[in-house]
């Protein structure tokens, strides 16, 4: 488990994080949002003592990371997958870091065979790929066995097979009661796999909670019909919490009614739908829903070409 208690981090006047609260809990599988700049990197470095809090604490299974007899066998971490001896091997770069916990060769065989690096053991770092290279990052976090784990955008790199590994390690290492805090840019693949959410902006928690919980709070359903009585139906639909939206293409979007609802309505009224679709919000919704004042880089509009005028 990680616990942060008024964690905060202050350079000079400029304040990274600001004394925020969270919770990231064992058997669970935990995405950390925001955007460039949000604060999660700042949060990660602290939760494994590469950063000091300026005010706060946190914590890993009860104690700070520093207090920590043994880290690697408490906390396995990829913060930087760049972050290895060029000129060293596969084999002996993670060697190297077991040595640091008398962990054997046999549990670096192990992680090596794990992450699909058997072929490349051999080869140097410096000629590794970027996807190679996140293997080898989570290869090295899990060297230790460890009860809890943080990767840092662990997919960036990685091809279809690599990604869905990476999806699959991760549920299956929270469905052994590990915790797991992930951090990625990449909602789809978050939507896949995280089961609670922490969403950050400007240092401050946005939102935290199951996945479907932040997504209903922040989101809402629309449903989508087409009739050729559209303002027969738009009437018919009328209510206090009723939004009706005509579409350019002369559908109508509903939010405050149910499907069945708006089913029910249509066929007391006497009017026929050709089209009935459900749709509920998505994690990307959310996302930009909750960090829309908080982007502290903002990319301007295209310029338009001579092909678009």
């Amino acid at each position: 488990m990680i616990t942060a208690h008024a964690l905060t981090k202050r350079y000079r006047e400029k304040v990274a994080v600001g004394g925020i609260d969270f919770t990231v809990r064992p058997g669970r599988v935990t995405g950390f949002l925001g955007p460039n700049g949000a604060g999660k990197s700042t949060t990660m470095r602290m939760i494994v003592g590469l950063d000091r809090p300026s005010a706060g604490t946190v914590e890993v299974n009860g104690r700070p990371y520093a207090e920590h007899v043994a880290p690697l066998r408490e906390v396995g971490v990829l913060l930087d997958a760049k972050a290895a001896h060029k000129g060293r091997t596969a084999y002996r770069h993670l060697l190297a870091i077991a040595a640091t916990h008398g962990i054997g060769a046999a549990r670096v065989r192990e992680v090596i065979g794990m992450a699909g690096l058997d072929s490349v053991a051999g080869k140097r770092v410096g000629a590794f790929s970027l996807g190679m290279g996140q293997r080898l990052g989570i290869a090295a976090a899990l060297i230790g066995d460890p009860g809890t784990v943080i990767l840092d955008e662990p997919v960036n790199g990685l091809d279809p097979e690599g990604v869905l590994w990476v999806r699959t390690l991760m549920r299956g290492l929270a469905e052994e009661g590990r915790t797991v805090l992930l951090s990625s840019h990449l909602m789809s693949e978050m939507a896949q796999t995280a089961d609670d959410l922490i969403v950050i902006g400007r240092g401050k928690i946005l939102a935290e909670g199951p996945i479907g919980d932040v997504i209903a709070g922040t989101t809402r359903s629309v449903i989508r019909v087409r009739a050729r009585e559209g303002a027969a139906l738009t009437a018919a639909l009328a209510g206090p919490d009723v939004v009706v939206t005509t579409l350019a293409d002369g559908a109508l979007e509903i939010s405050g009614l149910t499907s069945e609802q708006v089913a029910t309505t249509a066929a007391n009224a006497g009017i026929v739908l050709h089209e009935v679709v459900s749709r509920t919000g998505s994690l990307e919704d959310a996302y930009i829903a909750l960090t829309a004042g908080e982007v502290e880089y903002r990319s301007a509009a295209a310029p338009r070409t001579g092909a678009d005028q």
